[in-house]
């Protein structure tokens, strides 16, 4: 019986040059610009270029994957630049920033003090959900240093709902002086009321 030679293996095709992957990212094709983004991931220099590219992006796949390979790179750098986004006027890039950011603890540790105490109301309202990152103690002592000195009513609201889910009791001094401090907010003192049901709640069972 003649011998059937089996095909030769077909070779895997070659990883685009880091200058392959940067004019990628500027192409007027998605398809292209989406593959150049996930491309990325691989390149930890491609940083600075995917945080230039990911504000001007219109296609929600592009921008995924843009997104995703900022996290992959995972260096501190590369989650830094996301901090402009939160910034930014487009609510999809906010949350998506947002979310990349809370990939990594020790990032949103860093940085967020500075950003609950940001001249920009929005931006520590949006703030307020980083703190989900962080070990229950540590959001429990960053949002109640902010509401201890917070104005602004909708940065509380923002603080106070993210402390129902994973506050403590040591939460528990800082809820009761915004709760006199906003009195006349009806709303604002029905939400405190229930984070301190829960958060007393959850250290019975504990």
């Amino acid at each position: 019986m003649p011998l059937v030679r089996k095909p030769a293996a077909s070779s895997a095709p070659a990883s685009p040059s880091p200058a392959e992957v940067f004019a990628g990212l500027g192409s007027a094709d998605p398809a292209e610009r989406w593959a150049a983004a996930r491309a990325a991931a691989e390149l930890p220099d491609s940083a600075s270029a995917l945080a230039a590219a990911l504000p001007k992006e219109t296609e929600a796949r592009v921008r995924e994957a843009m997104l995703t390979s900022l996290v992959l790179i995972a260096t501190r750098d590369s989650l830094l630049s996301l901090l402009p986004m939160l910034r930014a006027d487009d609510a999809a890039l906010r949350m998506g920033a947002l979310d990349a950011l809370r990939s990594s603890a020790p990032i949103v540790r860093e940085v967020l003090p500075r950003l609950l105490q940001d001249p920009d109301a929005d931006v520590r309202i949006v703030s307020c959900e980083l703190a989900r990152a962080l070990p229950s103690e540590d959001a429990s002592r960053a949002l109640s240093a902010l509401l201890i000195s917070e104005s602004e009513v909708n940065v509380c609201a923002a603080a106070i709902e993210v402390l129902a889910e994973v506050g403590t009791t040591a939460a528990l001094p800082a809820l009761a002086q915004c709760a006199q401090r906003f009195a006349q907010v009806p709303f604002v003192t029905f939400a405190i009321r229930l984070a301190t049901d829960r958060i007393t709640a959850a250290d019975d069972r504990g």
